[in-house]
């Protein structure tokens, strides 16, 4: 219907918006503060999602609307298309695994992980990343079969691929960027929650009775009242300080994966399904749902990877004053010129009209004047009297 057509234009737009402003300001962030820079691969991540947002999501936009029915695409663009798109998601999915392997040797072995995290090191990463995403797309593509033609926008997907050897393309691209990264993912951050885990615990550890060295106790009511308070006080107090940090590894756990899930999970299912079954007319729009739910990983990436992180967001916010103290500054300044050039004009106007008019208009016999005058027989004591 109509109204389904608006909203999912609505929605598709929106995230492709989102995408962009959210990597965008990410990025800034990372690359105008120095001490952030040591979170090259979340800006690795962001300059993908970028990227994705640039070039696969409009097209998606357009693959996926039925507005844009009578747009038509050749061979060559339709083989461009699939090549940008299985890149790109290779390049975020493998880029998220790195980041999880990098947070776990940065919060389980932060000494390891200040000696062997070099900038040789993440430059190897990035490298690692883009020849396999340049790898998978270049599989994709073997057998393509040669001839001039053109096909529909909503065709130029690895579902509507013609090659013969689609089905294992389509299996050893969901081994290589799903299966393996999600055993990655969940296992690194398994072992980063129970880190969190005994770490909470050893806190939130009672003292032992023997390291309390023994004091005199008044038998008073005030004494008395002041140990059973102290006894019963502490107890609500330790209880959720004792589970607070296990608390926030499992949401970060499940926020995590379970994102990573929510948005991978449909699309390499629903392609590793059809693989082994030909294409047919109705599975463009479950191929369209399935779709743009991976590409909201593109909007949620830079919030969950980047603003999520205390250390880039308070960066953000200084960022954010910075500019508007800027820009208070600047109207200030702007407001004091503006105050000073109205101030020297009126005094070249006051000088102007002292200049035009007469000596006997500008000195008038004011009492001063009137007061000179009359006391010019009696010499004044220092004055240099003026000569005729």
């Amino acid at each position: 219907s109509i109204a389904q057509e608006v909203v999912g234009l609505f929605c598709m737009v929106l995230l492709t918006l989102t995408a962009l402003v959210a990597n965008a300001v990410v990025m800034v962030v990372i690359l105008k503060t120095p001490l952030l820079r040591k979170f090259i691969f979340v800006c690795h991540l962001c300059a993908v999602d970028l990227l994705s947002a640039i070039f696969l999501m409009p097209v998606g936009i357009i693959s996926s609307s039925s507005c844009f029915n009578r747009v038509i695409y050749s061979i060559a663009e339709c083989k461009a298309l699939i090549f940008l798109n299985i890149c790109f998601i290779s390049a975020s999915i493998l880029t998220i695994s790195i980041i999880s392997v990098e947070r776990y040797y940065y919060i389980v072995h932060p000494m390891r992980y200040e000696v062997k995290m070099t900038i040789r090191m993440a430059v190897a990463g990035v490298i690692f990343i883009w020849v396999k995403s340049v790898l998978m797309p270049v599989l994709a593509l073997v057998g393509w079969p040669q001839g001039n033609g053109a096909s529909s926008a909503s065709r130029c997907t690895v579902y509507w691929s013609p090659g013969a050897h689609k089905k294992v393309f389509v299996i050893l691209f969901s081994i290589t960027c799903f299966v393996l990264p999600t055993i990655v993912i969940l296992a690194v951050y398994c072992s980063i929650y129970r880190v969190a885990r005994v770490a909470s615990l050893q806190q939130a550890a009672p003292v032992p009775a023997q390291a309390v060295a023994p004091r005199h106790r008044c038998n008073s009511i005030a004494s008395q009242a002041t140990i059973i308070t102290a006894r019963i006080l502490p107890l609500p107090r330790l209880i959720p300080d004792r589970f607070l940090g296990s608390n926030k590894a499992i949401l970060t756990l499940v926020l995590i994966v379970g994102q990573f899930l929510c948005c991978w999970l449909p699309f390499f299912a629903f392609h590793l399904h059809s693989s082994d079954t030909a294409p047919i007319a109705g599975g463009g729009h479950g191929e369209m749902v399935v779709t743009w739910i991976a590409y909201s990983s593109f909007a949620i990436n830079p919030f969950f990877y980047g603003l999520l992180n205390r250390q880039i967001r308070e960066e953000l916010a200084r960022l954010r004053r910075s500019c508007l103290n800027r820009t208070l500054g600047q109207e200030l300044c702007l407001s004091i010129s503006e105050a000073s050039i109205q101030e020297n004009f009126l005094q070249f106007l006051q000088r102007a009209t002292c200049t035009l008019e007469t000596n006997a208009s500008c000195i008038s016999p004011s009492p001063r004047n009137r007061l000179d005058q009359t006391t010019t027989g009696f010499p004044i004591p220092s004055q240099v009297p003026e000569e005729s």
